[in-house]
């Protein structure tokens, strides 16, 4: 297991079954699981809307997490919300509060995308286009845009630091970065971990940068 701290981030490069039995409670989860329908990887596309870039085929999606991981993440925080829920809404409890990205383009892809929460109340939706990707540099297969992940933070009622078990590129962590907020990241493939780390670097010296001005 490879630890990396930076900044307000603490990233680890590992399995998330190994690693969240070690961790302190969080102030929240947020986080974008495999979601077991082979997308972790895809071919070069073009098209009107720019096409996709390629990307190689590791097998991390093959099958969704086991329901012990689940329990797992629930019992580090009160405070959930899980990209893909209608994934795994046999293995969530149901609540009320589900959040919907809307991609706002109707292509070939799904128009949007649902997160189950843990929290009773309305359902939420954003309105966010997936181009918004080519701003942030997609370097991962299924990233999310960091508007839609501090839209997520923003939703959360814990404190202290943000949990992503499943980090990916590290879109969770540039949002917590940004926001102010530590951040504990868990990815089990070297590349993207690697991805992560430079990602959420240029965040914390981003914001260390402004800090220093503002003084």
């Amino acid at each position: 297991m490879r630890v990396e701290t930076i900044g307000l981030a603490t990233l680890y490069l590992g399995d998330c079954r190994d690693i969240l039995p070690k961790l302190p409670k969080v102030g929240a989860v947020v986080t974008d699981p495999p979601y077991g329908i082979g997308k972790d990887g895809q071919k070069r596309t073009t098209g009107g809307n720019g096409g996709r870039k390629a990307y190689d085929f590791k097998g991390w999606d093959a099958e969704r997490p086991a329901r012990d991981i689940f329990d797992a993440i629930r019992a580090l925080s009160d405070d959930i919300i899980i990209w893909g829920g209608n994934y795994f809404a046999d293995v969530l409890p149901a609540t009320g509060k589900w959040l919907v990205w809307d991609k706002g383009q109707r292509i070939n892809q799904s128009d949007g995308e649902l997160a189950w929460t843990s929290y009773h109340g309305a359902l939420r939706i954003k309105v966010l286009n997936r181009v918004e990707l080519m701003t942030d540099g997609a370097e991962h297969p299924t990233q999310k845009p960091v508007k839609l992940m501090k839209w997520c933070i923003d939703q959360v009622r814990g404190h202290g630091a943000i949990l992503d078990p499943f980090m990916g590129s590290g879109t969770t962590g540039v949002a917590a970065i940004q926001m102010g907020r530590e951040f504990i990241g868990i990815e089990r493939e070297p590349e993207y971990f690697d991805i992560a780390c430079k990602r959420i670097e240029d965040a914390q010296r981003q914001g260390d940068f402004f800090t220093g001005a503002a003084a």
